[in-house]
């Protein structure tokens, strides 16, 4: 076999080596070769020491890597920093409670990343969430009157049934404040009002469903009410593209019954931990006071479309801010996915 074909056959060994050398290809090759031989010497020359760190170390009994007071390092830092997930539950008080994901150091791309770093530097961890064992959708058909109170993000829940010459204020309040909020929209609102329920999504916010007329659902025979939900949400679909996910009962009024013909049609019934009572146009103050009273991890806060809340807004925007709070959306709010709250 020439020199020049014998290098050519070297390379593509040594490009194998480099893919696969955890697998042993490089030590098959100065077994069975000797690592005096020209193939050996040339893949050592390409390849350098890649594969020391997983060879076994006399010494130890293990390999380079696993002595490595770097990856020691990491092993130990990761152990403190684990946070188990927590589970979904049905409380007696609160009803259903979305479970929140837990954390774990990944110590091998952490570690990958550590040896590029000049030595000292600080270690710059990388995580990954651990999903609990019970979520929300395992609970079955539940009311959710609130988020995990673990996680630290609040919700506005915004119901709309009327009041239109305050949604664009509010809607620019929150702009400035880059806010998004949900918004639950009451189908025959939806119908007359399209131009302005498809600002309110140009906007980034959430849509929702509030019923199509505004009824008491535990009033409601089963056909009445089953029809109150999906008109709305043939509705959200049509004019909007909107794929309904959560159902907010007019009035907060509900029974068992209203929420099963949700869950029929794939909806989640959410009612609301905090209420502005706004439509009983109390002072913009009183309300700011009230949510920075009452507002923390998990809170649903519920809101109108009127005078009050559009002058009380921007303060309960700081308020729950100030409690180290991450306004989202009710969705985000009450997956289980983990908020990491901005250091200031």
């Amino acid at each position: 076999m020439g020199r020049n074909k014998f290098a050519v056959i070297a390379i593509c060994i040594a490009l194998m080596m480099i893919l696969g050398q955890f697998a042993g290809i490089r030590a098959f090759i100065a077994k069975s070769s000797g690592e005096d031989s020209y193939a050996f010497r040339l893949i050592h020359d390409l390849t350098g020491d890649l594969g020391a760190q997983d060879q076994p170390d006399p010494a130890s009994g293990g390999t380079a890597k696993d002595t490595d007071p770097l990856l020691a390092k990491i092993r130990e830092e990761a152990e403190k920093q684990r946070i188990e997930p927590i589970d979904a539950v049905v409380d007696r008080v609160w009803k259903a409670i979305p479970g929140y994901n837990g954390r774990e150091v990944d110590i091998e791309r952490t570690y990958e990343k550590a040896k590029l770093l000049p030595e000292g530097a600080n270690i710059e961890y990388v995580y990954r969430e651990l999903r609990p064992k019970v979520n929300l959708e395992d609970l079955g058909p539940q009311p959710i009157y609130r988020g995990n109170p673990n996680k630290p993000m609040a919700a506005l829940m915004i119901n709309v049934a009327w009041g239109n010459e305050y949604l664009v204020p509010m809607l620019d309040t929150l702009d400035q404040q880059k806010v998004k909020a949900t918004f639950f929209l009451d189908g025959s609102w939806l119908k007359k009002n399209g131009e302005l329920a498809a600002e309110i999504k140009r906007r980034g916010h959430q849509i929702e469903n509030h019923a199509y007329s505004h009824p008491n659902m535990s009033q409601l025979e089963q056909t009445r009410a089953r029809l109150e939900i999906s008109k709305t949400k043939e509705l959200l679909k049509e004019k909007l593209g909107v794929e309904n996910r959560w159902f907010a009962p007019p009035s907060g009024d509900y029974n068992m019954q209203t929420v099963k013909l949700a869950a029929e049609q794939g909806l989640k019934t959410v009612l609301w931990t905090v209420d502005t009572v706004d439509w009983k146009n109390p002072p913009a103050t009183s309300i700011v006071s009230k949510i920075s009273n009452n507002v923390g991890p998990g809170t649903l806060i519920l809101m109108h479309p009127t005078a009050a809340s559009r002058d009380a807004l921007e303060g309960m925007i700081q308020a729950i801010r100030s409690k180290g709070l991450v306004l989202g959306t009710v969705e985000q709010t009450l997956s289980p996915d983990r908020v990491e709250v901005p250091v200031p």
